[in-house]
């Protein structure tokens, strides 16, 4: 059973940082390509980024190029996400959660299957 677990969430001012860190468990971690998703308060879920099983190749939607990074630390079976810059409409519940196929990239992620960690971007 797939088993992903965040933390790292919190209440932060505009222009702090923040990372965030995804346990994953109960599959082969290091053979899926893996993603940020986030739900901001009364919307649906939002692509926010992806990264290769190896790490050497990332997407990043838009509204977050250049102050948010993604990474990989696939001996711990755990997956990081580097939010710099923060402002506040990053506020929303992040989830991490797998590709569907792990022979594919950036094609179709599964319904995260865990809590989520909050994060309040707010003055």
């Amino acid at each position: 059973q797939v088993q992903l677990v965040e933390s790292g969430g919190g209440l932060v001012q505009p222009g702090e940082s923040r990372k965030l860190s995804c346990a994953g468990s109960g599959f082969t971690f290091s053979v899926y390509a893996m993603h940020w998703v986030r739900r901001p308060p009364g919307k649906g879920l939002e692509w926010v980024s992806v990264i290769d099983k190896t790490g050497e190749r990332t997407n990043y939607t838009d509204s977050v190029k250049g102050r948010f990074t993604v990474s990989r630390d696939n001996a711990k079976n755990t997956l990081y996400l580097d939010m710099n810059n923060l402002k506040p409409e990053d506020t929303a519940q992040y989830f991490c959660t797998k590709e569907s196929r792990f022979y594919n990239y950036n094609q179709q992620y599964d319904p995260p299957p865990g809590q989520g960690t909050q994060v309040t971007v707010s003055s």
